[in-house]
């Protein structure tokens, strides 16, 4: 029972920074300008273009997005791990929040990646592309999901910081370092791989610190668990 545990922490600890890999990659590879919410006919014809003539390259960062996204609903569970006692009841709003805002991302990035690269290169013409974009996005559903997305990227990090705060099982800087690099990764903008990994930076450095701290953490599991296994022989 002792190495299932420890084998599924360290499973948790390896997401972190393979989401923060993800995370660089998609932005990254994603061409520039096309990052954009296309809500009105300008923002449209304007992404169009550049989609058309990368749209390959928008493809990839566009599915990489989506595994990103997917691997940040992870990640937020691996955090809380971490979290005992207290700040444990925020840290689960946090998982929460994140975790339903990531899967509202998934839907936004299909619309405005995806969709993208696919109406840039449908045989149809460049206003015929333009209004589906527009109407995915200005949709009830298209604006639901993109409004989650935007609240909640902005608030989970936040709340899982001051859950980590709170906790007292991580540093305090580390705490304060994972929001300013969460924050920041996510205001970031496709402006080429170089300046994306050193914008990101900060976001991936909290990220393998934070994973080292959940790897530790199974070889204190597998020390309590032995510590109290001969209690139990005794019990029986």
């Amino acid at each position: 029972m002792n190495n299932a545990l420890r084998t599924r922490q360290r499973m948790f600890a390896v997401a972190l920074p393979f989401t923060a890999a993800l995370y660089i990659g998609a932005e990254g590879i994603n061409p520039k300008g096309t990052d954009q919410i296309v809500t009105t006919t300008a923002v449209a014809l304007k992404v169009l273009p550049i989609a058309a003539k990368h749209h390959t390259q928008l493809f990839i960062s566009g599915s990489i997005t989506e595994l990103a996204l997917g691997a940040v609903i992870i990640s937020y569970g691996a955090i809380a791990m971490l979290i005992r006692k207290r700040g444990s009841t925020t840290a689960t709003i946090a998982v929460l929040l994140g975790g339903i805002g990531a899967l509202c991302g998934v839907v936004v990035n299909v619309l405005g990646g995806i969709n993208l690269a696919a109406a840039a290169t449908a045989y149809v013409t460049r206003d015929a592309a333009a209004r589906l974009l527009i109407t995915n996005f200005n949709s009830g559903p298209g604006q639901t999901f993109t409004d989650v997305y935007a609240f909640s990227e902005f608030a989970a990090p936040i709340i899982m910081g001051v859950a980590l705060w709170r906790s007292g099982r991580v540093p305090r800087w580390l705490a304060v370092l994972f929001v300013l690099g969460f924050e920041l990764a996510e205001q970031t903008a496709s402006v080429g791989l170089a300046k994306v990994v050193l914008q990101m930076a900060p976001f991936a450095l909290a990220m393998v610190l934070l994973s080292i701290r959940i790897w530790r953490g199974t070889d204190q599991v597998g020390q309590v668990s032995d510590d109290h296994e001969p209690m139990l022989a005794t019990a029986r």
